[in-house]
């Protein structure tokens, strides 16, 4: 045995005697080759399980959380290429190399995500069963070579994702929301819902995270326009952000709220915490699915109703799906100014039609007049942020919400990104433009010390 294992970690490594080549599992493993001598693909994976599971016989599993994360990683590592070697295996130094790694991130991590969580350029990971894993850097997909054994191991990897956080996967419950260390968002779908083996997709949230200056910089907004949110921030005026799927709702949630004072006490509400708010009060709550009993499930509606009594200056919720939409308006409406959350749609006017929808599931009873105008007399605000075909995100309107005109709610656009075609490179070109329309709520910003400069009003961009 490498004489470094001994003493390092006796308690964690158990019994470093190894056993008799007879009993192994790798001395008669067959490791076949192709033609140019590389180990085979399937013989590669049959070989990094069995170096798995003996390393798993050698390991003291009880003690692994106690001991230092980088310290055993690395003796858990140098033990995999002892066994290499021990074996005389017909593997190159980079096999070797390789296959250590890989092993290591299964004992110790998540398998053969590791590499991808590790890379910063991927934002999101898409799994399609155990064979087709795909990622999406600068809004574009591509495929990965990565792989995992089959159904099983795959599901292996999920149940270490979804256990911490106190969630569940299997055939009573074949769908979970998680959330990684990290605070990347995971959802997976697993058979008999999914035909094609688990389905997982990871939401990527970087170790730090995006400024207001990043997303200018990125082009996801003009400076004028962030000056603007930011200052309906400090004005407490009451914000929706509207966009469809990987649009930036969340990044532009979490930017927007670096505006809230300090001094301001704030409750955030989400079904996998993913908000990554930086004032030093703020109290997160989260929702929990049901037992195996199908009792103990705890909703965003209830968490909704509870957070009104933990005296809150401002609430903000992560999504709006249902229900809860009725309370969150009411809350906005009644002492809580200056609340925040997002809502899947296509525009503005699409974003105040699905929150009478949401209201509807309220089960409220209320007619569409009266609906309305909660949302009317709620509401000041609409980002509406949508993902070009080139992938990057931006924000397309700006939209204040002025009131009623006879049954309909009345929207006034103050700024507007309008598309003129896409270059020869695939990028999308338009025009950004202010409406030049100075918003009802003027006077609300300079009443809290925000005072724009008029050009703020009459900006104007080719993009």
């Amino acid at each position: 045995m490498n004489e470094h294992l001994g003493p390092a970690l006796p308690a964690r490594l158990g019994n470093s005697t190894p056993p008799p080549a007879t009993s192994s599992r790798l001395g008669s493993l067959p490791v076949a080759h192709g033609a140019a001598g590389a180990v085979t693909h399937d013989a590669y994976q049959e070989l990094k399980g069995a170096l798995h599971r003996e390393l798993v016989e050698r390991l003291d599993l009880s003690q692994l959380r106690e001991a230092d994360h980088d310290r055993l990683a690395e003796e858990v590592r140098s033990l995999v290429q002892h066994l290499v070697a021990e074996r005389a295996l017909p593997l190159n130094r980079l096999e070797r190399e390789r296959i250590a790694v890989e092993v290591r991130d299964e004992v110790l991590g998540l398998g053969p995500l590791e590499p991808l969580l590790a890379d910063a350029s991927v934002s999101d990971i898409l799994i399609n069963g155990p064979r087709s894993v795909w990622v999406e850097r600068n809004g574009m997909l591509h495929r990965t070579d990565t792989r995992f054994r089959d159904d099983a191991h795959l599901l292996q990897i999920l149940d270490r994702i979804v256990s911490p956080v106190g969630r569940r996967v299997d055939e009573t419950s074949p769908m979970v929301d998680a959330r990684l260390r990290d605070g990347s968002r995971v959802n997976a779908i697993i058979p008999p819902l999914s035909l094609d083996g688990p389905v997982v997709s990871i939401r990527r949230f970087g170790a730090h995270p995006l400024t207001a200056r990043d997303l200018v910089r990125g082009g996801t907004l003009p400076a004028p326009v962030l000056e603007l949110l930011n200052g309906a921030v400090r004005a407490r005026l009451n914000v929706l952000i509207s966009g469809g799927t990987g649009s930036g709702k969340t990044t532009m949630l979490n930017v927007l709220s670096a505006a809230i004072p300090e001094t301001e006490r704030i409750v955030t509400i989400e079904d996998a915490a993913e908000l990554q708010l930086q004032q030093p009060h703020v109290v997160r709550l989260e929702t929990r699915p049901s037992n195996l009993e199908g009792h103990g499930e705890v909703t965003q509606r209830d968490l909704l109703r509870n957070a009104l009594r933990m005296r809150p200056d401002r609430i903000v919720i992560g999504e709006c799906r249902g229900g809860e939409a009725l309370d969150m308006l009411q809350a906005m409406n009644t002492g809580h100014e200056g609340s925040m959350t997002t809502i899947h749609a296509n525009t503005a006017r699409d974003a105040l039609a699905r929150l009478e929808t949401m209201i509807g599931m309220a089960q409220s009873n209320l007619d569409d007049r009266v609906m309305r105008q909660q949302v009317a007399r709620s509401l000041d605000v609409v980002v509406q942020l949508n993902r070009l075909s080139d992938g990057r995100r931006r924000v397309v309107q700006v939209a204040e919400v002025t009131g009623m005109e006879g049954d309909v709610v009345t929207l006034q656009n103050l700024f507007l990104f309008e598309q003129r075609g896409v270059d020869p490179d695939g990028r999308v070109r338009g025009h950004f433009r202010s409406t030049g329309v100075r918003p009802g709520f003027d006077g609300r910003l300079r009443s809290h010390g925000v005072d724009l400069p008029a050009s703020v009003y009459e900006y104007e961009e080719a993009v």
